[in-house]
């Protein structure tokens, strides 16, 4: 490659930041460069084929938040997206959540298994109601990142700006409920299992307004025929179609802001007159060099490389997936496609929490056999999430079968202990008997005898896939203080770095992250990439 060539813009990742940010800067005829590291752009939201089964390596349906569908028509992409109905579950009893009324349904299953908590149980369904309503302020128009509130002025007049002060007032409410949902809900019950119950799906410490408004977003997802990575792969070809040049299979690993150049791991080089980061943080922060930078700049990014560090990606999943013979029929007579179920009203109880952290510490001396019981106990109580694809896309599995996919949280720090140990193939074959007994002995006793294929993902799949810190799957913890803008009237900082003519997209504005939070800062990266563009020129 020519030295001579420079990109008006370079973007490092082409997940769903990166390739929001790549579209849009092609659409503005700029010349644009991604590389990716991967073999493929999408990141998580990444679907695949197996045997003539349809997975989801990632999520396992959209949340438009007024985000996706607006950038969709904005880009001129059209995909077919049909309604992802939820189902939740507790041992023999399940839901099936089509409306806003089927709230009342939930009430009814919680009382089911906690009737002494009938009082508490009230109260908590009252405060989701609220946050339902406040979810269809949050989410009631389309994103104005997405329209052109200066020519559209009926949109501007007639919609943005009445939305604009309920927002204020709903905001307002958001950061009252900003605290860690399993804090909150001990504010209104001593049962822990009913505690657990409710929280125990979410990453820990979600703040309690997004945890509980998940009801809400349950009624709002999607799924695109084809997957949930149609996403990427529309917005991929749209990017193309703007002239954006994409190159896989390409790592970078150097990025040096005096020289407005990146090398990547073949030693080639590629010069920048802007760069957007839409990957890992600590990666870049690794990278970048800064030697040669003013002292002022240098130690601005020395700071914030110094802060990113001392932060933990978010919470990470083990998934299987699994290829079966169960007629499709059969599993929709019991769920939708999107299932949340928990095997035992019990709920953790302290498995998690109390005995987790004790067995990290203790991991030397911790024996095989008291593991594995622990192992077993966690699988049987903790909360899965399992998605049917060919329930909500008919050509997703061969005639009479099923791919089932079903995904817990578990911890990035024991699987990096056992990979150490040395015995993670064997740890991931128990990790799939636990969890085939468990849903076998309870809502599908017909899986075991009717499993073709099994085989599966840790959280160091994902940060290997990736590329993500700790396996983080939405990205920071909510432990600790999120190293990002976090609050949703401050989107546009999201997208600044210490960097010169470098900014970064896909990391959080506002807690939980997640698809449209990515697609958002992408695009906003790319207009203030644009502007700046504009104003050098």
């Amino acid at each position: 490659m020519s030295e001579k060539t420079v990109y008006d813009v370079i973007i490092c990742g082409a997940g769903m930041a990166g390739l929001t940010a790549a579209a849009y800067a092609g659409r503005a005829g700029k010349k644009v460069l991604v590389l990716e590291k991967n073999e493929y752009c999408g990141g998580l939201v990444n679907s695949f084929k197996r045997d003539g089964f349809l997975f989801d390596a990632g999520l396992r349906a959209l949340e438009d938040a007024g985000i996706i569908s607006p950038m969709l028509h904005d880009l001129g992409i059209n995909m077919e997206m049909m309604r992802s109905f939820v189902s939740i579950g507790i041992e023999n009893k399940i839901i099936k959540i089509e409306t806003g009324d089927d709230i009342f349904r939930y009430k009814k299953l919680l009382e089911c298994f906690y009737p002494a908590e009938k009082d508490n149980i009230a109260q908590i369904i009252n405060i989701i109601k609220n946050i339902m309503k406040d979810m269809d302020i949050l989410y009631g128009i389309e994103n104005p990142f997405f329209k052109n509130i200066v020519s559209d002025l009926h949109y501007t007049l007639k919609v943005l700006l009445p939305w604009f002060f309920k927002f204020i007032f709903t905001y307002r409410k958001i950061n009252l409920l900003n605290g860690p949902v399993e804090n909150f809900i001990d504010t209104i019950t001593g049962n822990r299992s009913l505690r657990d119950i409710i929280c125990q799906h979410f990453f820990k410490n979600t703040p309690a307004f997004f945890a509980l408004s998940y009801f809400s977003l349950y009624l709002d997802y999607q799924y695109p025929r084809g997957g949930t990575g149609r996403l990427a792969t529309c917005l991929e070809k749209k990017a193309r179609q703007f002239g954006v040049e994409i190159k896989i299979k390409t790592a970078v690993r150097e990025v040096r802001p005096d020289g407005k150049k990146v090398k990547d791991h073949n030693g080639n080089i590629y010069f920048y007159k802007k760069l957007i980061w839409a990957a890992d943080l600590k990666y870049f922060y690794a990278i970048v060099k800064t030697e040669n930078l003013p002292v002022k700049v240098r130690n601005g990014v020395l700071k914030q490389a110094e802060k990113i560090n001392s932060k933990r990606g978010g919470d990470s999943v083990f998934t299987l997936f699994l290829e079966t013979g169960v007629e499709p029929e059969q599993l929709a007579g019991i769920s939708h496609g999107h299932f949340f179920y928990t095997p035992s009203s019990r709920g953790l109880n302290g498995i998690l929490d109390d005995r987790l952290p004790e067995i990290l510490k203790g991991w030397p001396t911790i024996s095989r056999s008291v593991f594995l019981q622990w192992l077993k106990d966690f699988c049987y109580y903790t909360t899965y999430e399992i998605s049917v694809p060919v329930l909500k896309d008919e050509d997703a599995a061969p005639a009479g079968k099923s791919g089932i996919i079903v995904s817990l949280l578990f911890s990035y720090d024991l699987c990096f202990l056992i990979k150490t140990d040395g015995w993670y193939e064997e740890f991931k074959k128990e990790m799939q008997e636990n969890i085939i007994n468990v849903l076998n002995d309870t809502v599908f006793p017909f899986l075991r005898d009717n499993i073709i294929k099994a085989f599966s993902y840790t959280p160091l799949s994902i940060q290997r896939i990736a590329g993500a810190s700790d396996g983080a799957l939405t990205g920071w913890s909510f432990e600790r203080p999120v190293p990002a803008v976090n609050k949703m009237l401050q989107a546009k900082k999201a997208v600044l770095t210490p960097v010169p003519d470098i900014y970064q997209a896909g990391q959080w504005t506002y807690s939980p992250g997640g698809v449209p939070m990515a697609i958002l800062t992408g695009k906003i990266a790319s207009d203030a990439v644009l502007k700046g563009l504009k104003k050098n020129k």
